[in-house]
């Protein structure tokens, strides 16, 4: 972990300490029935919770006859422009399918919307990946927002980089293809329920709502918003009248990569992913432990331990997706950084130089075909 990392680590954790005496953002109270019945006022039927059957049905609706391609993009910070890199190559290559459904959380959630629309936006992901965007997204860090707000950087900062790459005619284009069966899914996590939140982004697109861009795009910032680094995304809904903001932070809280609810990976059956179907998950990180010697801050050991935690669950979350694939004859394929891959700074750095050296070599790999594997471990 370098040291702009153990900075903001190092922020964060004071800001926690800090702020056991007063501090933090004033909310309004509202229930749990409340947020049962909560809607976006405007809009219906653009939001399900992760864990429900109704989130598979949103995969389903409507979907277009044919095999079923469908592309999971991780978290993993700056180490996104593997990814990006991955796609790149597989353009190059020739055999890129148009994906019926593309998911994506953290990071994933911030590629979803150009790897939906196709090749045609490679170059865009490039740019907002390896020219030096992702840095200013951690340019001076807030003490005095951290202690007494609810994060060391203005989650702000990611939808202004998103409205830049993201424009009007891109969303009305992701609207035209949901209007075709295809889905573009992104996961949030609801930190007043402890639950994930699936947000079907071409129905936003396509609801015609006055504030659908701005939602489409606050909602990737959402996912996008480690805790503790960014402020959490504050959405305005509404219930039985009452208007509160529900607190949505990084979708990589509740999973780091979406495909199914948890039960179903677990031992369900769905028409969504069964058959004539092809899963191509991308994962922005590495999945075998990799030795480091850890610095004796709290700092350093806060960092390791979540990159841990995250490397763990992921391994595990693989486990499942393969194992429903098996059951079901759906094709099973992972893209991942691999073990002996040295990464020179931590994702969370978003470091201008190794994002292009991973762009690179991401897309070095998609080109050559050798990105894939069918191994759950990543081999």
């Amino acid at each position: 972990m370098n040291q702009s990392v153990r900075s903001i680590f190092g922020i964060a954790l004071l800001a926690l300490l800090l702020t056991a005496c007063g501090g933090g953002v004033a909310r309004q109270a509202f229930t749990a029935a409340e947020q049962a019945e909560a809607e976006i006022a405007g809009f219906s039927d653009i939001r399900h919770w992760a864990d429900t059957a109704e989130a598979v049905r949103t995969i389903e609706a409507n979907r277009p006859a044919g095999k079923l391609s469908y592309l999971a993009i991780s978290g993993g910070g700056g180490d996104g422009a593997f990814g990006v890199g991955v796609l790149k190559g597989w353009t190059e290559r020739g055999d890129r399918p148009e994906f019926t459904v593309v998911s994506g959380v953290s990071t994933g959630a911030l590629i979803a919307p150009f790897a939906f629309l196709g090749p045609a936006y490679d170059q865009t992901l490039r740019d907002m990946y390896t020219g030096g965007f992702g840095a200013t997204l951690l340019d001076s860090p807030d003490l005095i927002n951290a202690v007494f707000g609810a994060g060391v950087f203005d989650s702000q900062r990611i939808v202004a980089m998103s409205r830049q790459f993201l424009t009007p005619d891109m969303i009305a284009a992701i609207a035209r293809e949901h209007r075709k069966g295809r889905r573009l899914l992104i996961l949030t996590t609801n930190l007043d329920a402890q639950r994930g939140v699936l947000w079907d982004m071409g129905a936003i697109a396509a609801s015609g709502a006055p504030g659908a861009d701005e939602l489409f795009r606050t909602v990737m910032a959402a996912s996008a918003s480690m805790p503790g680094a960014f402020t959490p995304t504050f959405i305005s809904a509404v219930a039985g009248g009452t208007q509160f903001k529900e607190m949505h932070v990084d979708g990589g809280v509740v999973a780091n990569v979406f495909i199914l609810p948890e039960q179903l990976l677990h031992s369900g059956v769905s028409r969504a992913a069964t058959g004539d179907a092809d899963v191509y998950v991308i994962m922005n990180s590495k999945l075998k432990p990799s030795f480091e010697t850890v610095g004796g801050t709290v700092p350093a050991i806060a960092g390791r331990s979540l990159s841990t935690m995250l490397q763990t669950r992921s391994r595990s979350t693989l486990g499942e997706i393969h194992n429903l694939a098996r059951r079901n004859g759906v094709g099973f394929h992972l893209a991942t950084i691999p073990a002996d891959f040295h990464e020179a700074a931590s994702a969370l750095a978003f470091d201008t130089e190794e994002m292009n050296r991973l762009y690179t070599y991401g897309r070095a790999l998609g080109a050559s075909g050798k990105a894939w594997t069918s191994n759950p471990a990543g081999d």
